[in-house]
Order: C-alpha cells, then sequence, then structure tokens
C-alpha cells in the first residue's frame, strides 16, 4: 500500500500500517502524517481493513475519556470482518474489561483488579531476581546472546505464567497462540491455540485453587463462568507476554545505543527507572492500540470520525505531539502508553517492576555488553499495534556462572 504522505484522506490510499516500511522507520511516517492530515490519519490496519489513527494529544486524552461516544465494543464491527482478518483477534469481541463498556465492563475491571492487586510486590521482585539469574546462567559463558529470545521473552514469560499459576506447557502454547496474534500472521490458528490453552487453565485452577490470579479470579464475587475466565486471561496474557517482552528489550537496546543516557547510568546519574519511562514515553512497544468503535459518526475538533470504524491511539505519536511544546520531556510520565481513562492499563506498577528488575539485573551481570549489530541493521517486526525487535544481539566478555 502507498505511504505517500500526499494521499487523500477518505476513498483514496490510506498509511498501510501492516507493512514492513512502517516498521522499519514509524516516527517519520508520523512525521508525514502529522504534516498531511493533522490529529486524524486515515490508516489500513491490513489489507482492507479501513481505520483512523490519532496522533493529536489532546484529541487522544478527550477520546479515552469519553467512553460513551468512543465504547470499545467491537460487535458491529466485527460483522463486516472475515475470520481470516489477521488483525481480528487483536480487535473481536471479547467479554472482558477491554472490549466492553457499562456496568459488564465495572464486572470485569472490578475482578481484574483485585486479582493483580493480590500479587505482593516483594515476592514479585524475588521471583523475577530468580527467573533473572536462572535465564543469565544460560548464556553468560557464551560471549554473546539475543537478548529478545534469550532473556526478555523468558523472563515475561515465567514471570507471567507463575502469576497466573499456569504450568509451564500450557503457559508455551499460550504464548505461541498470543505470538501469533500480535504478529497477524496465521492469527486465526494462534487463536485456536489460546483459546484451548486458556480454557485447560481455567479447568485446572477450578480444581485445584492456589495463590495466584487465576485463583482470586475464580474466586471473586463477579462470579465469573468458565467463557469469561478465558477471556481474561487472554487479555492479562496479551498484555504481559508480548508488551512487556518488547519494553524489556526496547529499553536495554536505549541503554546500549545511547552513549549519554549509558553514561549517566553508569555514573548513577539517572536510573533504570529513567530509562524506561524514556523508552515509554518516546518509543513505546505497544505503539498504536486503544481501539474504540463509535455507535455515531462522531465530529472532534472538525473531524467526522465515521460509525462502528475502529479508531486507534497512538501512543506514540501522541506522546511526541509537537503541540505539547515544552512539556514534551522525557521525564515527563503523563505519557499515555498505560492509557488512561476507564481502561488505563491495572498492572503499571507490576510491570514497571518486572522490567526494571530485569533490566537492572542484566546490567549488574554484564557490565561490559555492547550490541553485536549496528543499529541500522536491527529489524523491527512488521505490524500495526508493537514496536517489536526481530532480535536484540549483543556481545560480551565470557562471565563464569558459578
Amino acid at each position: 500500500m502507498d505511504m505517500d504522505p500526499g494521499a487523500e484522506p477518505g476513498p483514496g490510499p490510506r498509511i498501510a500500517l501492516h507493512e514492513a516500511e512502517f516498521a522499519a522507520d514509524p516516527h517519520s511516517a508520523y512525521a508525514r502524517m502529522r504534516a498531511r492530515f493533522g490529529p486524524f490519519v486515515p490508516v489500513e490496519l491490513s489489507p482492507g481493513i479501513p481505520a483512523t489513527l490519532v496522533i493529536g494529544y489532546a484529541q487522544a486524552r478527550r477520546i479515552l475519556n469519553d467512553p460513551l461516544r468512543f465504547p470499545a465494543d467491537p460487535q458491529v464491527w466485527e460483522q463486516s470482518v472475515p475470520a481470516s482478518c489477521p488483525v481480528r483477534p487483536m480487535m473481536e469481541s471479547r467479554p472482558n474489561a477491554l472490549r466492553s463498556t457499562g456496568v459488564a465492563h465495572t464486572r470485569y475491571r472490578s475482578a481484574n483488579t483485585a486479582a493483580i492487586e493480590g500479587v505482593d510486590q516483594h515476592v514479585l521482585r524475588a521471583l523475577v531476581e530468580r527467573i533473572a539469574d536462572e535465564t543469565l546462567a544460560g548464556f553468560q559463558e557464551a560471549q554473546g546472546a539475543d537478548l529478545l529470545t534469550q532473556y526478555a521473552w523468558p523472563i515475561a514469560f515465567q514471570v507471567l505464567s507463575a502469576l497466573l499459576g499456569c504450568p509451564e506447557e500450557t503457559g508455551r502454547r499460550i504464548a505461541e497462540g498470543m505470538a501469533k496474534i500480535f504478529e497477524g500472521v496465521d492469527a486465526a490458528s494462534g487463536n485456536q491455540i489460546l483459546t484451548q490453552a486458556v480454557a485447560d487453565l481455567v479447568a485446572l485452577r477450578r480444581e485445584q485453587p492456589g495463590d495466584d490470579i487465576t485463583s482470586r479470579l475464580l474466586a471473586h464475587a463477579a462470579g465469573l463462568d468458565d467463557v469469561e475466565m478465558a477471556h481474561q486471561l487472554v487479555t492479562l496474557y496479551g498484555a504481559g507476554i508480548e508488551p512487556l517482552t518488547n519494553l524489556i528489550a526496547n529499553t536495554v537496546l536505549k541503554i546500549l545505543t545511547d552513549d549519554q543516557f549509558s553514561g549517566d547510568l553508569h555514573a548513577g546519574g539517572s536510573s533504570v527507572r529513567e530509562a524506561l519511562d524514556t523508552v515509554l514515553y518516546t518509543d513505546p512497544p505497544l505503539a498504536n492500540y486503544c481501539i474504540s468503535y463509535p455507535p455515531h459518526p462522531v465530529d472532534v475538533d472538525g473531524y467526522l470520525l465515521p460509525a462502528h470504524q475502529p479508531v486507534l491511539i497512538s501512543m506514540t505519536a501522541c506522546n511526541n505531539d509537537p503541540a505539547l511544546g515544552e512539556q514534551r520531556i522525557a521525564s515527563n510520565r503523563a505519557h499515555l502508553s498505560w492509557s488512561t481513562g476507564p481502561h488505563a492499563c491495572p498492572a503499571r506498577p507490576h510491570a514497571y517492576l518486572i522490567a526494571e528488575t530485569a533490566i537492572a539485573h542484566l546490567l549488574d551481570a554484564l557490565p561490559e555488553m555492547d550490541l553485536a549489530a549496528a543499529p541500522g541493521e536491527l529489524v523491527w517486526r512488521p505490524g500495526p499495534f508493537h514496536r517489536a525487535l526481530a532480535a536484540l544481539p549483543v556481545r560480551f566478555p565470557a562471565v563464569s556462572s558459578v
């Protein structure tokens, strides 16, 4: 699909968010979008799937805090979308907080929040440290590794599975299905794998409850049935594996390629938490999401958003909106990367703790680590939603694991 910024909106060519050219340099694409279209951009999420991408910070905040005009329920939209559509599993109707409004949203949200808040932060930190140690031991004598597949992903996967009380084999099936969905390749198959695996987890924890998020969801007063439970777990895994993996990897990349930031970090002038906030502000791992589906045409600042067509928030472009002026500072945590309004991420402190602990552990263990490729040689995976590396190769002096 032509990505020419001179393309006319409406029936003409749309900006294709699903192509490799966009993934390779999204920031330049956002700049061209802003110059041509302003805060609302006609885009294509996959071939034949139109949407509007919001790249204005002020407009995004209004939309995210207006669930009446911008509900998250896609039931009407998905009637016109084939089951084979690669982005449908990331967008379709599910009985969970992310895809509901009103009373249903309150019910699902309260159950999820209570279950997540039951996680002990001290226990979580110790869990991440243990898994990080075990993961590092697998490669720290090798003088090189792909930190994406050998460190960031195993930590996100194992920590989340432990929090959810999920056995390793079931968790691997869930991860496989979720990866296919995020990638938009064979997404229907991924959805089937995911659905069966989470159903197996629900059945296990109904029979054998424990001190985990799944068991707390099952015990909540909301009285979630098996289908509802499965969809809560889909949301938790979706938010917990891919975005967390990419947050860890992208932040390590930032530290390895920004000499000034790396120097400040090693000198104690900045922290891993500040590195995380810099990445979340400038280049978040979930770049375009927070989807709503207006039931009627809505005029926002003179732009008419069509009924039942997806409206996506570009967290990346909104965080970097020049209209913010002096507010655009990397240390500002008022970015939209955790969303805002009724659908804001309820696991924000947990995600910070996991990523911060994993990165700090890595830097302590491999202080002389360097990127094993030129930054321009790194490949970013195509897809309309994520900002995700295909690999993060590093090299370092051999370190004994004894």
